[in-house]
């Protein structure tokens, strides 16, 4: 998240009067985390197919519609936040390829290029299926939460160690560790 201090520190100021029921700070906030939701917008559409259907803008809003239903989170920062985010728009992706491939009656599900999933690179060069790729993270879920959590933030959202670090509340070192260990996991478990 590259903002400055004051803007860091003003993005929690809204998000704590959010949730406290202020409405009007939910419309405070969308103009200063708009440019950060669209990086990480287009960070998870860089590791979609070509021609994907979804735009940044349009993964956007729907991230943004499912945020605005999140009445009851006592949002503890900006990387609380963006996290949150993060978690939408992965699962907005999710249920695309989803969608398309029930579309397709049982056709291939949406791809991942392999130079974007440097954990899932396997020899021959195939393509990793997006939905083997996000139930492979909900099986590494059910054994290592934070595991799940730091590849989610790090691979689909394009957070550095460090907004990794500061999102989860866990120090750097733990972060480039199990960022190691997930994706010697994953590797494994997609290229069995």
């Amino acid at each position: 998240m590259r903002q400055s201090p004051e803007k860091q520190s003003e993005i929690t100021v809204w998000l704590h009067e959010w949730s406290l029921g202020k409405e009007d700070a939910l419309d405070a906030l969308m103009p200063i985390v708009y440019a950060e939701l669209h990086r990480q917008a287009t960070n998870y559409l860089r590791h979609e197919r070509v021609g994907h259907t979804l735009q940044a803008t349009a993964l956007i809003n729907e991230a943004y519609l499912k945020l605005i239903d999140q009445r009851e989170v006592n949002w503890q920062n900006r990387a609380h936040f963006f996290a949150i985010a993060a978690q939408a728009m992965r699962r907005i992706l999710v249920d695309h390829a989803r969608s398309r491939h029930r579309e397709k009656r049982g056709g291939n599900a949406e791809d991942l290029p392999l130079e974007a999933a440097e954990f899932a690179a396997s020899p021959n060069g195939a393509s990793v299926d997006l939905i083997a790729l996000d139930e492979a993270l909900t099986r590494l879920a059910s054994l290592d939460e934070r595991q799940s959590r730091i590849v989610e933030l790090r691979f689909f959202s394009g957070m550095s160690v460090e907004e990794t670090s500061e999102a989860l509340g866990v120090s750097k070192a733990t972060v480039k560790n199990e960022w190691r260990t997930a994706k010697a996991w994953l590797f494994q478990e997609l290229n069995g």
